[in-house]
């Protein structure tokens, strides 16, 4: 067990039991992660804001529970939130010019379960704009970068959060998943990734960007510690009307469960147009559950193709809804000097929105005017049911699908920026999930060219358990999710 307070890498458990023993406090702990901040995140970008001081008394009361014989499973362990949800006394942007004057007056029931739990908030972490993005290159405070190569992107809309848990700030972290935004940047960063079921979180206090579609997630460097983080955010919020009624689950039960006679699907319609490298890499992992005993099965869902258009007409209609309330005058970004309120509202959105929200906003409204709406986002969400149907029929014979995250590994900043098609198709993989409502994961299985690969995990709804317990099965019998980037100081210096 690594007992080295300045080892950046520990899973919770080991973390855990030093915390326990005494082998370094909580307080000596969080100062250890936010001094590794401050060496390495001016070349990641990876947080918006740092609570420093609210870290460390908060590491001082975890420190006298634990004293007093109190702790849970989380207490005191460092975590950082993506800057999409509310956190009472401090800046929550959305990762845009919009909110950029914004303190939020209370926190998301995310925050506050997890805070509850013993949880250490160490800051905010970098987004694309309202979570509207594939490679984190839309945020009002600049790109964040792949710790793996600072020359390619992390993946999006959660690039910081997944950055941040792969360079050591941090052995966990939230983010949102409206068409990947969790899974994508997961599988790019190398770490752990789970969307669970719509629903099985709160949304309170998450800024919308798409309501029927954002939910929140987690990333950890295994499923194990994902497994811990995401059971204490489980449970019915009556705050929150699109929360299912069910309790906190517990969502390690399944993990020592082993891989032997599980029925993995092999859908064709993600596997045909791979290239060569991650065709073997798949080939890889999947090899390497059919050894642990799972059965695959090939399997079709037919109405895949139809996603990412469906998505696009279906997730601005809401977008344009959500955003429409920053107006410039109730809170957030106002223009200086309006002449009228017409210039006030044409103005204070022009001037803080980005060009992919701005988009989003117009695709959106133009799909819910007058004579549009039956023949786009009516006929979209027809579409979203037939997917649903498709996934119905697969787990009829199947109890996991397993297939890639991404087309490939993160490409470099600036690759895609300006072909939106090229970039809306790095979520191809991920989509049908979220138009479907169920739970999915990606894990590391496999490099490319020194870049990680992931390879997505999808379940029956309110099925995570059984995800994460056979992500943890893989991972007990391969290293890829151990992997680790060699960062660079300010200084040009490596630093593991």
């Amino acid at each position: 067990m690594t007992s080295d307070v300045n080892s950046p890498y520990q899973d919770l458990s080991v973390i855990r039991e030093n915390l326990d023993r005494g082998t370094y406090s909580c307080r000596e702990l969080t100062e250890t992660l936010l001094s590794r901040i401050d060496l390495h995140d001016s070349n990641i970008n990876a947080f918006i804001t740092l609570s420093r001081d609210e870290a460390l008394a908060g590491a001082d009361a975890q420190d006298a529970l634990i004293a007093r014989g109190e702790a849970g499973p989380l207490t005191g362990i460092p975590i950082a939130h993506k800057d999409i949800f509310c956190t009472e006394g401090v800046k929550t942007s959305a990762g845009s010019r919009m909110l950029d004057n914004f303190t939020a007056p209370y926190s998301a029931t995310v925050v506050e379960r997890l805070e509850a739990a013993g949880c250490v908030t160490l800051g905010k972490t970098n987004l694309d704009e309202f979570a509207m993005g594939s490679s984190n290159e839309n945020s009002f405070y600049g790109p964040v970068k792949n710790p793996w190569a600072t020359s390619h992107v992390p993946g999006g809309s959660s690039g910081g959060s997944a950055a941040a848990v792969a360079a050591g700030f941090c052995p966990v972290s939230t983010g949102t998943d409206t068409g990947g935004s969790i899974r994508q940047p997961a599988s790019m960063c190398g770490v752990t990734g789970i969307k669970p079921t719509y629903g099985r979180v709160s949304r309170w206090g998450m800024i919308a960007f798409a309501s029927s579609l954002d939910q929140a997630g987690v990333f950890a460097r295994s499923a194990r510690d994902a497994a811990v983080l995401l059971s204490a955010m489980t449970g019915a919020d009556p705050r929150d009307s699109t929360c299912i009624n069910e309790p906190a689950a517990d969502l390690t039960r399944e993990l020592n469960t082993p891989l032997s006679g599980l029925r993995v699907g092999i859908p064709e319609q993600y596997m045909s147009d791979l290239d060569s490298q991650m065709s073997d890499r798949m080939a890889d992992a999947l090899r390497e559950m059919e050894q642990a005993g799972a059965t695959l099965i090939d399997i079709s869902l037919p109405h895949t193709r139809y996603a990412v258009p469906a998505y696009y007409v279906i997730a601005p209609a809401e977008c344009s809804t959500n955003l429409s309330r920053y107006d410039g005058v109730r809170f957030g970004y106002r223009c200086e000097d309006p002449a009228d309120i017409e210039d006030l509202y044409k103005r204070s959105r022009s001037e803080a929105f980005g060009d992919e929200v701005k988009q989003r906003i117009l695709v959106g409204t133009f799909t819910l005017s007058a004579g549009y709406y039956d023949a786009y986002y009516h006929k979209a969400q027809q579409i979203r049911r037939l997917i649903h149907q498709d996934f119905d029929a697969a787990f009829n014979s199947v109890d996991v699908i397993a297939a890639p995250t991404c087309p490939g590994t993160a490409f470099q900043l600036g690759e895609k920026i300006s072909d939106n098609i090229a970039m809306y198709l790095q979520d191809i993989y991920t989509i049908p999930v979220n138009l479907a409502g169920l739970p999915g994961l990606s894990m590391p299985v496999g490099q490319i060219d020194d870049l990680p690969v992931g390879m997505q995990l999808i379940g029956r709804y309110l099925d995570e358990a059984r995800l994460l317990g056979a992500a943890h099965q893989f991972q007990q019998r391969t290293d890829w999710h151990l992997a680790q980037p060699t960062l660079k100081h300010t200084t040009g210096a490596s630093d593991v």
